[in-house]
């Protein structure tokens, strides 16, 4: 299903046009700020009356508190303010607030069929944030539509008595991640990031979808790709190396391909040095604010993480940067400063052949 001779979308040209000038920049962690909102439960099923852009209703008995997706229905001002704060602080590139927008995923809340309305209306909040935030300052914004792992691993067996069982397939996540993606398009985004990758085999799944998802609208979308390391093994959870990680997800020829999350920026180095010795396409790293506390909070100030970000834009490891859990817009900010002093990787673009 993988065709690259789809037109491309209009995307394609402007960002690999930006990338080649500068580092771009990416946001930071939607879930740090709206920790900091205090939501209550009401706040986050707005009152108890859930609905999308298509006006369908979708009650449930769930508790719905911890749902940050949800929130592009109930609190849209809420999220695109935040994520206007984010382009303001130097962000080009805006993901969509979806991490979790699957029905693998949303079945822990009820809401497997609000999936298609949360897509389109986290794709149209980060839209209207990129825009307001274009009439301010003048510099386009492009919005990512947040693929996440899903809470499932399909090349693991959450059952350590049946090593042979696997709590989904490879079908199961396709159909998934093809409702998300369909409803990103829909709702206007410009790439898709598959992101938080811990097992490869979830990864090619979304691929997959996208590409499906892609022939149906008859154009293709840039894709991001990023993984992320799980402990000091340098490997993926399900076992990868971040070169086995890049020769996994090659064919997909990315826009760019990297890793997030997990670590921060200081342990994140030496594997992002080796992705970027491999990858025929630009590179993204998006560490979080360090390591949790023993409080799962994040200590890193902007200016600690923007010196360590620094250090892979000065190494020539990056073309795009930005921030996962515990980055706010100050940390977004420093490291949108940082990196505008250095030049962006030199690499063989596979994103267009």
């Amino acid at each position: 299903m993988i065709n690259f001779a789809l037109p491309v979308h209009e995307s394609f040209a402007a960002l690999q046009r930006a990338a080649l000038e500068r580092i771009l920049v990416l946001d930071g962690a939607m879930g740090t700020m709206i920790q900091t909102l205090g939501m209550t439960e009401e706040d986050f099923t707005g009152g108890g009356h859930i609905h999308g852009p298509g006006c369908r209703h979708h009650p449930t008995d769930h508790p719905q508190k911890g749902n940050n997706d949800l929130l592009v229905l109930t609190q849209p001002q809420a999220v695109e303010d935040i994520q206007l704060e984010f382009a303001l602080a130097g962000a080009d590139i805006l993901e969509t607030n979806t991490f979790s927008s699957t029905t693998i995923a949303q079945a822990d809340y009820g809401l497997e069929g609000a999936v298609h309305d949360l897509n389109v209306a986290g794709a149209r909040v980060a839209r209207r944030a990129g825009e307001r935030a274009q009439q301010i300052d003048g510099k386009p914004r492009y919005v990512a539509g947040a693929v996440g792992p899903t809470n499932r691993t399909a090349s693991i067996s959450p059952d350590v008595n049946d090593p042979g069982y696997r709590a989904v397939t490879f079908d199961d996540l396709r159909r998934a991640y093809g409702q998300q993606i369909d409803g990103l398009i829909e709702g206007g985004a410009d790439l898709i990031l598959i992101e938080t990758i811990f097992d490869t085999l979830n990864a090619k799944a979304a691929i997959f979808a996208a590409f499906e998802s892609f022939a149906k609208v008859g154009r293709r979308l840039p894709i991001m790709i990023s993984g992320t390391i799980t402990d000091a093994s340098g490997r993926t959870l399900s076992g990868q190396t971040p070169t086995a990680f890049w020769h996994s997800v090659r064919h997909a020829r990315p826009f760019t391909v990297g890793l997030n999350c997990a670590l921060g920026a200081d342990a994140m180095r030496p594997h992002l040095a080796e992705i970027a010795g491999v990858a025929e396409c630009f590179t993204c790293a998006y560490p979080n604010a360090g390591l949790p506390n023993a409080f799962g909070q994040y200590d890193e100030t902007p200016e600690q993480t923007a010196a360590l970000v620094e250090v892979f834009a000065r190494d020539g490891l990056i073309n795009v940067a930005g921030g996962c859990c515990g980055t706010t817009p100050d940390h977004i900010r420093a490291i949108a400063e940082s990196v505008a002093r250095h030049a962006p990787r030199k690499s063989k673009v596979l994103a267009d052949a």
